[in-house]
């Protein structure tokens, strides 16, 4: 088990076969004695942790479980790459502090009411949309279209820049996935440049006219936002849209898709939550994320030497922090493989784990999740998905490409 378990981590072949499948690797890793170490070629490796306790620890302690130089790639990002994507989500304390109070302060009282609205309004459109098109791709009409159009609203990207946003998030999250980049030979890390480049120059682009012509949205308050004497330039400002747009859109994205077809598959939950959807939904949204758990994983490189459940790391260790298993582990969840609409308490990894990298946008995620599901499933009761969801080649994002639906 353990040799077929190491080269199935860095696979994606792996990362396609059903849940069932994955699930009984990661059961037994947590089952195992000690982490797994996982070889990468032409790279120093990884060790998995894979169980809850343990991925929480070292999320709490980022002074020796660093972010730096990556938390979203199991190999270091080529030179080419490393500039753009440098976000908040790959530094550490104390920048990423400074730089996370910049981004929370611009989150005024009225932007944040402003959005509220928007998410209420266009998930009533989303839903007008579906009721007059009927059966149709419910990714792309109905779970890709609400994260995208909040983020780029709040940050004021104009709408023909919508479907190129896109494309690029897609990419750089699913850079394996044929269907995304052509398996042509292109070089990996020249089109992670060219769609990290396009992101940032259309927010630089933005952020000069905005500092000129300020506006009600986010980049204005960025533009002017202040903390310790530090603003965002140009090129924080590029990391930062590059950050929202990628994880917010495909998180959320994903969650709302993931979402219908659990609701699908389980048609005695399904009743439950519609019995009293009001009171259940809360509850059934952090289950969803629970059992989806959009993002998969979360690198971290060690500062020094450290012992965790029982082993000890060494300076410079790569480890992965396995979200998907921690929501599985068994010593914290009752059944955890169930889905169950009603579970309480639920203290899932969905967004992260404790600790300083906690998902900035969680908030923003529930309420898009909640909202568009309410009315969906107000009007639409009788929803589904008609076919099994075509999932994306990766496994950073536990990504959903298509799902047809009917109702």
């Amino acid at each position: 088990m353990p040799s077929i378990a190491a080269s199935s981590l860095v696979s994606l072949d792996f990362w396609s076969k059903p849940q069932d499948e994955r699930d009984q690797l990661f059961a037994s890793l947590r089952a195992a004695e000690g982490p797994l170490f996982c070889p990468v070629p032409d790279e120093p490796g990884f060790y998995a942790i894979a169980r809850y306790e343990e991925v929480a620890e070292a999320s709490r302690n980022p002074q020796v479980f660093s972010s730096q130089p990556t938390a979203v790639s199991l190999v270091d990002p080529p030179p080419q790459v490393a500039p753009y994507s440098g976000s908040m989500i790959s530094i550490d304390d104390p920048r990423h502090a400074r730089l996370r109070r910049i981004v929370s302060r611009s989150f005024t009282p009225r932007l944040v009411q402003r959005v509220a609205g928007d998410v209420a309004v266009l998930a009533r459109h989303i839903v007008d949309g579906l009721a007059e098109r009927g059966p149709c791709d419910f990714v792309e009409h109905v779970a890709m279209p609400m994260p995208l159009q909040i983020i780029c609203s709040m940050m004021g990207i104009p709408e023909s820049a919508y479907d190129d946003v896109i494309d690029a998030t897609n990419v750089i999250i699913a850079i394996g996935d044929p269907d995304y980049v052509s398996p042509d030979g292109a070089d990996r890390a020249a089109v992670l440049t060219e769609k990290f480049s396009f992101l940032h120059a259309l927010m630089a682009d933005l952020g000069r006219l905005r500092r000129e012509n300020p506006a009600d949205d986010l980049v204005t308050a960025l533009t002017r936002a202040n903390v310790d004497g530090e603003a965002l330039d140009d090129l924080d400002l590029g990391r930062f849209f590059s950050l929202l747009v990628v994880a917010g859109n495909e998180t959320t994205r994903n969650a709302l898709s993931h979402a219908l077809t659990l609701l699908t598959d389980n048609p005695g939950q399904r009743d439950v939550l519609l019995g009293n959807l009001d009171v259940r939904l809360p509850a059934a949204v952090e289950e969803i994320v629970r059992y989806s758990t959009p993002v998969t994983w979360m690198r971290r490189t060690l500062t020094r030497d450290h012992e965790l459940g029982g082993h000890v790391y060494r300076a410079g260790d790569r480890v992965i922090l396995y979200y998907n298993s921690a929501n599985r582990d068994e010593s914290v969840f009752k059944d955890p493989h169930a889905f169950d609409v009603a579970r309480s308490p639920n203290p899932h990894f969905g967004f992260g784990a404790p600790g300083p990298h906690f998902c900035l946008g969680a908030h923003l995620a529930r309420r898009e999740i909640t909202v568009l599901l309410r009315e969906l499933y107000t009007r639409l009761p009788t929803l589904h998905a008609t076919a099994p969801p075509v999932r994306q080649r990766a496994s950073f994002i536990n990504g959903i490409k298509s799902l047809p639906c009917a109702f």
